[in-house]
């Protein structure tokens, strides 16, 4: 089971994160996630538990619990969504003009 862990304290590692789920289990795997550029904490992680059970175990356990100073959030991960995970944005080809309304005759 995947497990999504938010509001860390900016300097909560992986290895503390993996010892406060063993108390419920086996984890399979730990990390917290760092800004690429900065290097800094982006203040969440994911927990991998070899067992759903020990799993929802934990979830419904350290939801909203004091850990290393901080309150976290503590809920199933979603699957990571397909295509890169941005959606829209880019190039605006037609640069904020309304081609219906701007082509039309008057």
């Amino acid at each position: 089971m995947n497990i999504f862990v938010a509001r860390l304290d900016p300097q909560t590692t992986g290895e503390s994160l993996q010892e406060l789920f063993e108390q419920y289990g086996e984890v399979v795997s730990s990390k917290v996630i760092f800004d690429r550029e900065t290097g800094r904490s982006k203040c969440f992680g994911f927990v991998e538990m070899a067992d759903d059970s020990a799993g929802n175990e934990a979830i419904n356990a350290l939801n909203d619990s004091d850990f290393e100073g901080s309150s976290i959030a503590v809920k199933v991960a979603r699957p990571k969504e397909e295509g890169g995970g941005r959606r829209g944005g880019g190039f605006n080809r037609d640069r904020g003009f309304n081609r219906d309304r701007d082509n039309r005759r008057y």
